[in-house]
């Protein structure tokens, strides 16, 4: 038996615990954001396309429509998750996912009566907005309460699995459903999600323990503050922030230039450009299900800069890829850096959820996301920028190397010194 053969070996014998396949409440979540994750996929490209063709907007509006579906996240992360905090998680989910039912479905009506405006598209857009960012915090918040502190690798390599392969077959599934429905029409899938997630959460038979009381009422920035000083304090999360951070600053540069230097130094085919941007979804799927083995194997605090650091590291070839059949480079570095941030994703999420204190759970997540976030727009407009100045070749490759490079942050840190992810939280 090879080396490598007796490794993977090792890997599957050493991940031999209670599975999460048997846990009824985790496996509702999960398949309730699954349905999900693939509605929302379908309405991301229903919707523009419902400013484009039925109501004829112009470049600029539909510019505004997709920054209003992301501008919840920079407005109210920070006071979602102090507010997340101070309810029930499952409740705040249910109604969230109740709401963008209602939100969502009100386009195809609006439609069918022929009433629907640019308006409805921009209220609609940033009210699912509000809605979404507060299930996400919710959920990441309410997850590490539903299952052990171990499993919490395994589940978010399924959560993350999933949602890899919501964005690759979600595309599909709307091109098909707006040809069968029509663009408004194919937004009735994504409502339809939002029902099977409701009742998927709904039927969640764990509650949370719940928090104790606050002494006093404390004022909204006081809580947002708090949060923020718990990440920003802690010696490991604070370095967390900032790798992540700058890797999505990285990230933003790489997908603002991807289909350009596709089509303009590559000559792709444009009908060829979604199936070789789709190595980044397949490479998702790879690191979300092999993140918990590899974990196992190496270490689940360690993967942290191990997928930075090394698992990232080829990722670079994409930028020496060349016209013709040297165009397969740019896939495959694609789905390598597809796959180094899924594992890296999962294991400094898990890391989080774990040292994490109940009470400050859905802050933490808020304040983490709202940082992180922040960077991805940023790195769209600086890539712009720099692929005009000095050529989109040189920029791509120095994005990479930067995306690479964000690894350091956490391997100067605490986290080289340690294995594995500590099983109780810590402040």
């Amino acid at each position: 038996m090879t080396e490598v053969a007796k490794d993977l070996q090792d890997i599957g014998a050493e991940t031999d615990r209670p599975s999460l396949w048997r846990h009824r409440d985790f496996m509702l979540l999960w398949s309730g954001q699954t349905v999900s994750e693939i509605g929302s996929a379908v309405t991301q490209v229903a919707l523009p396309l419902i400013a484009v063709v039925v109501l004829d907007a112009s470049t600029f509006e539909v510019g505004l429509l997709t920054a209003a579906t992301t501008l919840a996240f920079a407005v109210i992360a920070l006071p979602a998750g102090a507010i997340v905090d101070r309810r029930a998680k499952r409740s705040i989910m249910i109604v969230c996912d109740l709401l963008r039912l209602l939100i969502i479905g009100s386009i195809p009506l609006a439609a069918a009566f022929d009433v629907l405006t640019m308006g409805q598209l921009y209220m609609a857009a940033i009210a699912a907005g509000v809605c979404t960012v507060f299930f996400d915090v919710s959920y990441q918040s309410y997850l590490p309460s539903l299952i052990r502190t171990e499993d919490l690798m395994a589940a978010n390599g399924k959560l993350g699995t999933t949602q890899s392969f919501a964005q690759l077959s979600g595309p599909s599934l709307g091109g098909g459903l707006i040809g069968l429905l029509g663009a408004a029409g194919a937004l009735v899938a994504d409502v339809v999600s939002y029902g099977v997630s409701m009742l998927a959460v709904t039927g969640i038979r764990r509650r949370e323990e719940p928090l104790p009381a606050p002494t006093a009422e404390e004022p909204l920035r006081h809580r947002i503050m708090e949060g923020l000083h718990f990440v920003f304090s802690h010696p490991i999360l604070r370095r967390v922030v900032i790798c992540t951070g700058f890797g999505n600053l990285f990230s933003g540069m790489t997908s603002a230039l991807a289909m350009v230097f596709l089509v303009r130094v590559l000559h792709v085919n444009p009908a060829m450009t979604g199936l070789i941007l789709a190595g980044s979804a397949i490479g998702g799927i790879a690191g979300g299900l092999f993140a918990d083995r590899l974990a196992t194997k190496i270490g689940s605090a360690r993967i942290i800069w191990v997928s930075m650091l090394v698992f990232s590291a080829p990722q670079v070839i994409a930028a020496a890829a060349w016209e013709g059949w040297g165009a397969l480079l740019f896939p495959l570095g694609w789905g390598i850096t597809g796959f180094a941030f899924m594992v890296y994703n999962i294991a400094q999420l898990s890391y989080r959820q774990s040292v994490t204190p109940p009470a400050l759970m859905g802050r933490m997540n808020a304040a983490v996301r709202w940082v992180v976030w922040g960077t991805l727009p940023l790195g769209s407009v600086l890539g712009g920028a720099l692929g005009t100045l000095i050529g989109i070749r040189p920029t791509l490759l120095a994005a990479f190397i930067g995306t690479w490079a964000a690894g350091w942050f956490v391997f100067f840190s605490p986290l080289r010194h340690m294995r594995d992810i500590p099983q109780t939280p810590t402040i």
